[in-house]
C-alpha cells in the first residue's frame, strides 16, 4: 500500500470512529481521494435476500439464509487481498465477537463478503480458516462465513447497507469504508457499527438489540433498557431519562405500598383500641 492513501485510509477511519460533536468542530471534509468510499446510514434497509454469491467452499448460496428468522447477523465488506483496512475492521470484529458472551452460529452469525470480483472461494476459505482458528470457539453451521462475488452482485448489496468503495486506479487497490452492519433475523438493518475498533459494550448491545429480545437473557433485556444508541456519538450510551422515569415510577411504587402497609397498621391499631374501650 502507498503511504499516502494508507494515510488517508487511516484518516476516514479515525474520523468514522469520532463522535460527531467533537468532528463539528474540526474539518470534516472527505478527500477528493476517498470520495465515495464512505458510509450512508440506512437504518431498516433489507438485506437483498435473493441475492446469489459463492461460499468458502465454492457453492451458490443465496444471502437469505443467513436471515434465517432465528439469529442477529453482523455483516461485513472487506476484501481478501487488501493489504491495511479491512484486516483492521475484521480484526476489530474478531476482537469483539471473542470478548462477547455470545457464540458465532448459537446466538448470532457474522458473515463477510468480498467486494473484488478478483476474490476466489479458494481466497474466501484460506481466509475463513485464518479467521476461525484465531475466534477459538467451535463455529455451529453458517455462522462465520466468508463469500465471493459478481461486481453486479456485490455492489448491490453495499449500495443496500450504504457501504461506499471504489478502485483506485493510480494506487491499484481499493478506497473503502471501514464499519460493521448489524441486521436483525429478520434481515431488516438495525444498525451500523463505524471504524475498526467496536467496543464490547456496542458489539453486544448491537446483537441484542437487533434481536429484539427474542435472543438471550433477562439480563440482556435490563442492559437494552439501561442503554440506547446515540447516533452522536454512534455507540451506545446510559439512557439516563429513562432510568430517571424509572426510578420515579419505582419510588412512587415503593411510596404507595409504604402508606397501603402504614395505613393498614393503623385501622388495625384503631380497631384494637375500639375493642379495648368497649
Amino acid at each position: 500500500m502507498s503511504r499516502p492513501l494508507f494515510v488517508l485510509l487511516a484518516a476516514l477511519a479515525l474520523v468514522l470512529a469520532t463522535p460527531a460533536r467533537s468532528a463539528r468542530a474540526a474539518d470534516t471534509t472527505v478527500p477528493p481521494e476517498l470520495t465515495g468510499a464512505d458510509i450512508v446510514e440506512r437504518p431498516g434497509a433489507l438485506l437483498p435476500r435473493d441475492l446469489k454469491l459463492r461460499d468458502q467452499s465454492g457453492q451458490e448460496v443465496e444471502l437469505g439464509r443467513y436471515v434465517a428468522g432465528d439469529k442477529p447477523l453482523v455483516l461485513l465488506l472487506a476484501y481478501y487481498e487488501c493489504p491495511m483496512l479491512c484486516s483492521l475492521v475484521l480484526n476489530g470484529v474478531l476482537q469483539a465477537m471473542r470478548e462477547s458472551d455470545w457464540t458465532a452460529g448459537k446466538e448470532y452469525r457474522t458473515l463477510v463478503v468480498s467486494f473484488d470480483p478478483r476474490d476466489t472461494p479458494k481466497a474466501a476459505r484460506e481466509k475463513r480458516a485464518n479467521y476461525v482458528e484465531a475466534y477459538g470457539r467451535p463455529v455451529v453451521g453458517d455462522g462465520f462465513d466468508f463469500l465471493v462475488g459478481d461486481e453486479r452482485s456485490v455492489r448491490a448489496l453495499a449500495d443496500a447497507v450504504g457501504f461506499g468503495y471504489r478502485w483506485d486506479e493510480t494506487a491499484k487497490q481499493y478506497a473503502h469504508a471501514a464499519g460493521a452492519f448489524v441486521f436483525t433475523p429478520d434481515g431488516r438493518l438495525s444498525r451500523t457499527l463505524y471504524g475498526i475498533t467496536f467496543p464490547q459494550k456496542n458489539f453486544n448491545l448491537a446483537l441484542r438489540e437487533a434481536g429484539s429480545g427474542q435472543v438471550g437473557s433477562a439480563w440482556d433485556r435490563v442492559l437494552l433498557f439501561c442503554f440506547h444508541y446515540d447516533p452522536d456519538a454512534r455507540g451506545y450510551v446510559l439512557a439516563t431519562q429513562r432510568l430517571m422515569k424509572a426510578s420515579g415510577a419505582a419510588s412512587v411504587a415503593l411510596l404507595g405500598l409504604w402508606l397501603i402497609r402504614f395505613w393498614r397498621m393503623e385501622r388495625s391499631r384503631t380497631r384494637a383500641r375500639a375493642n379495648k374501650a368497649s
